[in-house]
């Protein structure tokens, strides 16, 4: 199985050497945790490190937010933006929800195909279905969203809120089962953790492992161990 570093130093040591290629992997927390920077960090790593283009979807900050968050790390992204390695692009959604799913999957792909990217990240999953109550409503557009990126051989981050408690996988309950992969991010002041729960294909670590954000981005404490009962209920 081919496998799509990461770029967090840390976590490719626990999960086998990466994400398996193709795969969709949601990444779950509350505020603060640091999901949009883990999925900035996935693609700056592929465009400079690895020469694979990425394609950023933010469903809720404008990109020049995006832009300015980033500036406290040492990343030259605008280098990359102007090469075709790496894009970001704001969506916003239409009046008509049903046409709204159909119309952001096709303009999502569209954009996978401009550059033929490798590697994607949709920040966040929750925004992009939290018009729709209905539970199988949101499982049928996500598992058509996921699909028709599979067939792109593009490697997908899709980000998710959630109320941050250790028991709470995803906002709706059915995106941790679609996604093939599960990584839980927890922000208790002052301290932050992850916890890879699901890989598919992948003789995964099973620990919570301490995450700090500094200069140079997200890393991960491998070789530390968090104990459950210290993430809240």
């Amino acid at each position: 199985m081919n496998r799509i570093s990461s770029g967090i130093p840390g976590l490719d040591e626990l999960i086998e050497g990466g994400f398996p290629e193709s795969s969709s992997i949601l990444v779950s927390g509350g505020s603060g945790c640091g999901k949009s920077i883990f999925g900035l960090q996935y693609l700056y790593h592929g465009a400079k490190d690895k020469g694979e283009p990425g394609v950023y979807i933010t469903l809720e900050e404008g990109s020049h937010n995006l832009w300015w968050n980033m500036q406290r790390f040492k990343w030259d992204l605008l280098p990359l933006e102007k090469d075709n390695l790496l894009k970001i692009y704001k969506f916003e959604p239409s009046d008509n929800l049903e046409t709204s799913a159909k119309d952001q999957i096709k303009r999502i792909v569209d954009k996978v195909k401009e550059i033929n990217a490798k590697r994607l990240v949709i920040d966040s999953i929750s925004a992009f279905t939290f018009w729709f109550s209905d539970s199988s409503k949101v499982r049928s557009v996500l598992y058509s969203l996921i699909e028709q990126l599979r067939e792109l051989d593009c490697t997908t981050i899709l980000t998710c809120e959630t109320n941050g408690k250790k028991d709470t996988l995803s906002m709706f309950g059915v995106e941790d089962f679609l996604a093939d992969g599960l990584i839980l991010l927890y922000f208790f002041p002052p301290n932050r953790s992850m916890f890879v729960r699901k890989m598919r294909g992948t003789n995964h670590d099973k620990s919570i492992h301490p995450l700090s954000i500094n200069d140079n981005g997200i890393s991960i404490n491998s070789r530390e161990v968090v104990l459950w009962e210290a993430i809240k209920d």
